[in-house]
């Protein structure tokens, strides 16, 4: 008798670590599903220099993804209304069909943006299906503000993904990835949009709080400083550069106005916008495009179109040589020269 408890407290025991097994298999195969979503890159590249889940609660410029999430899913929230709903914000925001009013009197009304064909589609898709980074603060924020004790009451939409909140802190399914150990080329992407999260989201906040004039002066006197901070801080050479420059150290040189021409070709033929990639012995060189939105034009569009007079005279006082102006919405500006040790 013996024999056959011991027997069967075994074969328990067994099967329990391979149901554990198999679960941690399948968290690792969804993560993985997760990571190559199209939707996930379109978000980091087009939602966060807004809307990024590391900016800090009283200095963000927009609400966190995660929050855009939680307003617009319920129980009953099926995922073509919840694309619907996304998509069609995006192609109108306005006050009146907020369903984020808070976050509309704190940040004012999201200027209309351009984004490539169906990239909407594509972030609100994986915005349903994955759980998402968010803010350390976010849980406590999201309790408070619904009036609920921390932790409790959260169903689908509510908590991160479809499933229960995962408490504060805690971004599961969709851990970290160690930047060192991405492809050179997603390593290098990843340099360039933190570095452009960061001039955003200080352009951005001059720009709500001071008005563009004010903005104008930002970019003469603290852009370059914040660059060459992101580039200690990753360790790589971080350059922005233009066929058409404002500042005459930002001119491209052949090689960089090659790969300009081309993402300006992608993005004209449609093509999928991906990072080149140049090795050397002991480098790797990393080009993006820069593209132009709606914001970028009230200081790199047309002028007495765009650009208001008081912006142009301030331009002509700032960059006498200014090129960087008659642009539209989703047009290639520039690119990112990011160099970094293999």
């Amino acid at each position: 008798m013996k024999h056959v408890i011991l027997i069967i407290a075994v074969a328990i025991t067994a099967l329990s670590c391979n149901n554990s097994n198999s679960k941690n298999l399948s968290a690792f195969d969804k993560q993985l599903e997760a990571n190559k979503h199209p939707g996930k890159k379109l978000m980091e590249t087009h939602c966060y220099v807004c809307h990024s889940p590391d900016a800090d609660h009283d200095n963000r410029i927009g609400p966190p993804m995660i929050a855009i999430k939680k307003h617009y899913i319920n129980e009953e929230t099926s995922k073509e209304e919840f694309i619907e709903s996304i998509t069609s914000w995006i192609n109108n925001p306005n006050e009146k069909d907020a369903k984020m009013k808070g976050a509309v009197r704190r940040f004012g009304v999201m200027p209309k943006q351009a984004f490539p064909e169906n990239a909407v589609e594509q972030i609100a898709d994986y915005l349903f299906d994955y759980e998402i980074e968010q803010p350390e603060w976010f849980e406590e924020h999201f309790n408070e503000e619904k009036g609920k004790q921390h932790g409790q009451g959260q169903g689908k939409g509510h908590g991160q993904g479809k499933g229960k909140g995962k408490g504060k802190g805690r971004h599961q399914q969709q851990a970290h990835t160690e930047i060192n150990s991405l492809p050179y080329g997603e390593r290098g992407l990843k340099y360039a949009l933190s570095t452009k999260a960061v001039l955003g989201k200080n352009l951005m906040g001059t720009i709500q709080k001071k008005g563009t004039l004010e903005a104008l002066n930002f970019c003469n006197v603290r852009a370059y400083p914040l660059t060459d901070s992101m580039a200690t801080t990753f360790s790589a050479n971080i350059k922005r550069v233009s066929d058409k420059p404002r500042n005459p150290f930002n001119q491209a040189n052949e090689t960089e106005l090659d790969f300009i021409n081309k993402f300006k070709n992608d993005l004209k033929d449609g093509n999928e916008i991906k990072p080149a990639v140049i090795e050397n012995e002991n480098t790797v060189t990393v080009y993006y495009p820069i593209t132009t939105n709606s914001m970028c034009l009230q200081c790199h569009g047309k002028i007495d179109k765009d650009i208001v007079p008081e912006v142009s005279e301030r331009l002509a006082t700032l960059y006498p040589k200014d090129k960087a102006v008659g642009y539209d919405i989703n047009q290639v500006r520039g690119i990112w020269n990011i160099t970094y040790s293999k």
